[in-house]
């Protein structure tokens, strides 16, 4: 039996626990993720524009934000000519406190839609028939986390707090305890995976999966959303890498890296601004004009084939089978992000969801009326909250998600509709949202089953379903979060000597 790791309960809010974690005096928190919080786009062959990134990182970071000064080091997502990326630099760092490392594009993807998304993504989220290794791919993404170790080692003082994010720089701890070594710094390094990290025979897949886990264990402690995915992480480091197990970590020849669960939430403040405003009630009022049925669904995914939404499709179809009565009735607004739109694999998902839902609506559409409205494009954030409120069902069919946080906004916008949320069982956020209706989206039928669940319920037990979700959202922010870990990484770093 292995010593179970303990779940960090997040306390509510209180005048105390919203202040900001205190850092030791001359300590600076330096963030590291694949990308900037902002991307440089080109506008001509001389101009560029900072856009504010939309993944889901950039989202739960942003309450960070609010609470601490920081640095973020990151690729800012395209190849500046080398005479132009001072002036970048400058204005990124003045405007945004965030620091680019500049890549070639050829090595960028080699590591990016090569090595991070079709080696370890698919892993990661049990999906091995996706999965493709090529050691070219395997190269590039070492390249890059030395290139982030050494820009990081020159710029790091000794004593900072260094947060890694993501699957894409699992190496990035050792490489950088190394490079800071050298230079006589002393780190105190934490890595958060923001994807499921799964059972030890499923990462195994993986040829270099002893060098990847030899790269993450350079930490002080590594951070996941869930109970599952923590002991997942520890039960492989134990059978294989020779660590013991302790409640609150691993540890092998004198050296513990705390494990922990910090399931991560959204801006609360920026959601509650947002549906508090004298026009949302308008623009909500507006949309259900314009959407003239009796119920409205609303799916948000970005376009990835771990996301459901092909097995979301057949559901709603399926439902509709079964349910004729609300043909006419009822129709699902689904928004499908763009994503990796060089991949073929992904251009390939784009076309067939769109003849999916083509097949779907000449089936039973007509006219005047279209059960699925697809929208294969990003939303504004207010033009999103709009939809949200405005719906009945929010439709998260993930087989396969780290959090998935468009649940928690969906339920912060919830509290005059006290809409449904229907939750395919495999997001972590059903282990948090327990006012859900949880499905297997693999369970065509049973989907149908649970979504007319969703579509039937009375207000007493929707109004008592919502509240407890929407505590549950309040009480655990972004900002509720990143305190937490940055607590526990600093008072880890405090009591174990620093690498």
């Amino acid at each position: 039996m292995y010593p179970q790791i303990q779940t960090v309960q997040t306390p509510p809010p209180s005048p105390d626990s919203l202040r900001a974690t205190a850092l030791a005096p001359g300590q600076r928190l330096i963030v590291v993720s694949n990308r900037l919080p902002v991307t440089v786009e080109r506008n001509d062959a001389r101009g560029y524009s900072l856009k504010e990134s939309s993944g889901g990182l950039a989202t739960g970071m942003s309450g960070v934000k609010r609470e601490f000064e920081m640095l973020w080091y990151g690729w800012p997502g395209i190849e500046v000519p080398s005479d132009e990326e001072s002036e970048i630099s400058h204005v990124l760092r003045q405007k945004h406190g965030a620091v680019p490392i500049f890549l070639q594009d050829s090595i960028a993807d080699a590591y990016y839609n090569g090595f991070s998304n079709s080696a370890l993504w698919p892993l990661l989220h049990y999906q091995p028939n996706a999965f493709q290794f090529h050691q070219s791919e395997w190269k590039a993404y070492w390249e890059v986390n030395q290139i982030f170790a050494q820009r990081l080692a020159a710029d790091v003082s000794d004593g900072d707090l260094v947060w890694i994010h993501d699957y894409h720089l699992m190496l990035l701890p050792r490489m950088l305890s190394e490079a800071a070594m050298k230079l006589g710094k002393r780190l105190t390094i934490g890595f958060f995976l923001h994807t499921p990290f799964p059972c030890g025979d499923m990462f195994k897949v993986l040829p270099v999966w002893d060098v990847i886990l030899e790269g993450l264990v350079h930490c002080k402690m590594l951070g996941f959303h869930t109970l599952q995915y923590a002991q997942n992480f520890a039960r492989t480091c134990c059978d294989d890498l020779n660590f013991k197990q302790f409640p609150d970590g691993i540890e092998r020849l004198n050296t513990f890296v705390g494990l922990g669960v910090y399931p991560i939430g959204i801006d609360v403040p920026k959601f509650l601004e947002c549906m508090e405003s004298e026009s949302m009630m308008e623009q909500v009022r507006e949309f259900r004009r314009k959407y003239d049925v009796c119920k409205l669904i609303i799916g948000v995914d970005r376009l990835d084939y771990t996301k459901g939404i092909p097995q979301k499709i057949m559901s709603f179809e399926r439902f509709l089978d079964l349910n004729p009565r609300f043909i006419g009735q009822i129709s699902m607004i689904q928004v499908a992000v763009p994503s990796r739109e060089s991949v073929q694999e992904y251009k390939e998902l784009a076309k067939a969801l769109y003849y999916q839902v083509e097949a779907l609506n000449k089936k039973y559409g007509s006219n005047d009326y279209k059960p699925v409205h697809l929208l294969q494009q990003s939303v504004p954030f207010e033009q999103l909250m709009t939809m949200y409120a405005a719906s009945d069902v929010c439709f998260v069919s993930s087989i396969r998600d780290g959090m998935n946080l468009v649940s928690y906004e969906y339920v912060a916008t919830q509290r005059d509709r006290k809409g449904v949320l229907l939750l395919s069982e495999f997001a972590g956020a059903a282990g948090q949202l327990r006012g859900s209706v949880t499905f297997n989206p693999w369970d065509i039928d049973g989907t149908a089953v649970a979504l007319t669940r969703a579509v039937t319920m009375g207000l007493e037990e929707r109004r008592a379903n919502q509240k407890r979700s929407e505590d549950y959202v309040l009480r655990n922010s972004s900002a509720v979060w990143s305190k937490s870990f940055i607590s526990d990484l600093t008072s880890l770093g405090s009591r174990l000597s620093i690498r």
